[in-house]
């Protein structure tokens, strides 16, 4: 028995898949952001730390990669301390590492991935 086969790829759309890929993790990554900012985790002073010092970076998202990113020493240093006291005013939820609970194992760990399927399949319309 002998089989011959053809196999044609249709590179437009795998292309355009490839697009809303980035697009949806571009959109992704905003999401988390306003999550954690909504759950009011982050400690909350004058507000620096959530308006102005943490931002997405989607410099590489068309490499796969996006981070969130809080710039400043200042960030650092609260994030890794947990057993500072804060101000709990602005931010009742406000802890040092925040974002352990969006990370694997962490109590709101699948809200990326469904984020992400959720805006891929809006912008691939799959």
């Amino acid at each position: 028995m002998q089989v011959k086969s053809t196999v044609k790829l249709n590179m437009a759309r795998i292309n355009e898949l490839s697009k809303a890929a980035v697009r949806a993790l571009e959109q992704t990554a905003e999401a988390l952001h306003t999550e954690v900012v909504q759950a009011q985790v982050m400690p909350f002073d004058t507000g620096h730390l959530e308006e102005d010092a943490t931002f997405v970076d989607d410099s590489n998202s068309s490499s796969g990669k996006v981070s969130l990113v809080s710039a400043t020493p200042y960030a650092r240093r609260l994030y890794y301390h947990p057993e500072y006291r804060f101000q709990k005013g602005e931010n009742p939820n406000a802890k040092g590492k925040w974002l352990d609970d969006w990370l694997p194992g962490g109590s709101e760990a699948d809200f990326a991935p469904n984020a992400f399927k959720r805006f891929y399949k809006k912008e691939s319309g799959v």
